[in-house]
């Protein structure tokens, strides 16, 4: 009697382990799916893949800009503030070209290096880019990010998602999906011994 309870034990135990095993794949291949579709193309599509050194030339703060500056916008996503023009020499081209924040600031504004969040005040946007461009003229050096295809002229600061970012994205998927598998082994083995174990 206490042989098979036992034996029912360890075979709830093993379906639980199992079950937990596959939900750790599952969970792993849509984590895989979901990078795949988000974080993936907008890597793929980044063209500054190359980095250099920039010199800041000028950095001057405009009239007040729209952000976003696209067509078909609606109108309460629209909302004021100062433009902050970096220009900068480009150590590899010797070059002057205008330096942007990011790939995504160059989409939302190509007049303005930077564009802030609508959920900041007027005052604080304002602060922060004048803090901006203090630095920008007591920090004139610094690693910038160029386009070696020629397709895109401007440089970027930083990219969205640089090849450590990407890894670092697909490291927890591969842990978990390791993990699972790992799981599904060690359940698979078990149940083979007790087999094992049973016929002899």
């Amino acid at each position: 009697m206490l042989g098979k309870k036992l034996v029912t034990a360890q075979k709830r135990g093993e379906t639980r382990a199992l079950c937990l095993g596959l939900g750790m794949v599952t969970c792993s291949m849509m984590m895989y799916f979901f990078i795949g579709i988000t974080i993936v193309p907008f890597y793929t599509k980044s063209v500054w893949t190359t980095e250099s050194v920039c010199k800041v030339l000028k950095a001057n703060i405009k009239d007040k800009a729209l952000c976003p500056n696209s067509e078909g916008t609606e109108d309460e996503d629209i909302f004021p503030y100062p433009c902050l023009q970096v220009w900068v020499n480009l150590t590899a081209s010797g070059q002057e070209v205008m330096l942007y924040q990011t790939e995504d600031t160059l989409e939302r504004n190509p007049k303005c290096s930077y564009v802030p969040d609508k959920s900041d005040s007027s005052k604080e946007v304002k602060a922060r880019i004048e803090t901006i461009a203090s630095n920008f003229k007591k920090y004139q050096t610094f690693p910038c990010y160029y386009d070696p295809g020629g397709t895109q002229t401007s440089v970027i600061l930083s990219r969205l998602y640089p090849p450590k970012g990407l890894i670092f994205a697909f490291l927890w998927p591969t842990l978990m999906f390791t993990g699972g598998c790992l799981i599904i082994v060690l359940v698979k083995i078990s149940q083979y011994v007790s087999v094992l174990s049973a016929w002899q």
